[in-house]
């Protein structure tokens, strides 16, 4: 995910994003992916220091934000094995463009 100014992020995609970053877990994954490349999750747990199952509950939160993507492949022992690698996206957070998302944002504040 890429927020130019012709595909701004909605106040829904904006709210997505912060959500899935206000996590320290979620940010050391980000660093790792981006300064190792590509990983599946038991070696990335193993790097974060976390369990599998909670590790998946992070990357499912970052995939769902477009911060992250997965592919499944198979090993040269034919283990189906789940890779994830950061996708490229640069956000740029400023009262403008947080005004211009919040524009998109329906009147129930508590959803």
């Amino acid at each position: 995910m890429k927020e130019t100014k012709e595909n701004a992020l909605t106040g829904e995609q904006l709210l997505e994003v912060l959500a899935a970053l206000a996590n320290p877990h979620r940010l050391r994954i980000i660093a790792l992916l981006e300064t190792q490349g590509r990983n599946y999750i038991s070696q990335l747990a193993r790097e974060v220091g976390i369990s599998r199952p909670l590790l998946h509950l992070h990357l499912q939160k970052l995939e769902a934000a477009g911060l992250v993507t997965s592919q499944m492949e198979l090993s040269h022992d034919g283990k189906a094995l789940n890779y994830f690698e950061v996708s490229s996206f640069a956000i740029t957070l400023s009262p403008r463009s947080i005004a211009a998302a919040a524009v998109s944002l329906n009147n129930n504040p508590e959803s």
